[in-house]
């Protein structure tokens, strides 16, 4: 574990990681406490959307959200609504507008389609399924609260596929409308933003929450709460932080050298670990 002793040196109080293979978790630090998620949510809002397409009740290419825009606009930020609210700021597909707008407006339009709140629906496909003990208080797009085990769940959850079917979820972490120019918040501008649905890929992306070796293929999302949740498929790993410091300068230096170490520590040495 001396990846995760690098957490030491962090300016904050309360620091939980782990790192999770495709069998489970495969080294944690850190106590077992409720932290807010802040964006990271946005993972939880975009499975039990991709759920809902799954079976049926939605469909990737409806209208959703601002003329011309669809639930497949909405997912990657590319629908030109706001950051906040329902203001269209450009035409869909035009630039990568990461918006939490955007999000609330999906779990709107499951709720009216499924006939329950999206909080139930939430728990009825996602959360009780996975076992996990996540509150959704608030905005669908960063209102989930929840330990560090159930972070980790998700990592694994992401790394071998029990709620999606791995071709929905490659489709969903595959840049989609790739190579719009956007701005990722806290790293600013990049040329090319890419995303997938709902889920940030890292393409090369510079600079980056991630670690120069993560691969390409790494997507997740952290959340200006001081928490984040990496899953790179090339080498079967994830790794998820929730701290209850926010997200700042601090962690935009420590979050990718953490990274570079779990990879060097926990990365398979197998010439076939990615596929």
């Amino acid at each position: 574990m001396d990846a995760l002793r690098l957490t030491a040196e962090w300016p904050a109080e309360t620091i939980c990681v782990a790192v999770v293979g495709r069998a489970g978790v495969l080294a944690a630090s850190g106590p077992s406490v409720d932290l807010p998620w802040a964006s990271v949510t946005k993972m939880l809002t975009a499975l039990v959307v991709l759920d809902a397409v799954q079976e049926g009740l939605l469909d990737l290419d409806e209208p959703a959200g601002p003329p011309g825009s669809t639930v497949r606009h909405l997912l990657a930020h590319a629908s030109g609504l706001s950051p906040d609210g329902d203001r269209a700021l450009a035409a869909p597909a035009r630039y990568r507008i990461y918006s939490n707008g955007g999000f609330e407006l999906l779990a709107e339009v499951l709720a009216r389609r499924a006939g329950v709140p999206f909080a139930d629906r939430l728990d009825e496909r996602v959360l009780r399924p996975l076992g996990l003990a996540v509150e959704l208080v608030g905005s669908p797009a960063h209102g989930a609260h929840g330990a560090i085990v159930d972070l980790a769940a998700l990592g694994r959850e992401l790394l071998a596929p029990t709620l999606l079917t791995p071709d929905l979820l490659a489709l969903a972490t595959t840049p989609a409308f790739p190579e719009l120019a956007g701005v990722l918040p806290g790293f600013g501008r990049q040329r090319t933003n890419d995303w997938g649905l709902g889920f940030e890929i890292r393409d090369g992306k510079n600079p980056h929450w991630t670690g120069p070796a993560n691969s390409p293929r790494t997507f997740g999302h952290f959340g200006m709460s001081g928490t984040f949740l990496w899953v790179d498929p090339d080498a079967a790993l994830a790794c998820a932080c929730l701290t209850d410091r926010p997200f700042g300068p601090w962690a935009s230096d420590a979050w990718p050298t953490l990274s570079d170490a779990v990879l060097r520590e926990f990365r398979p040495a197998s010439p076939s670990y990615g596929q």
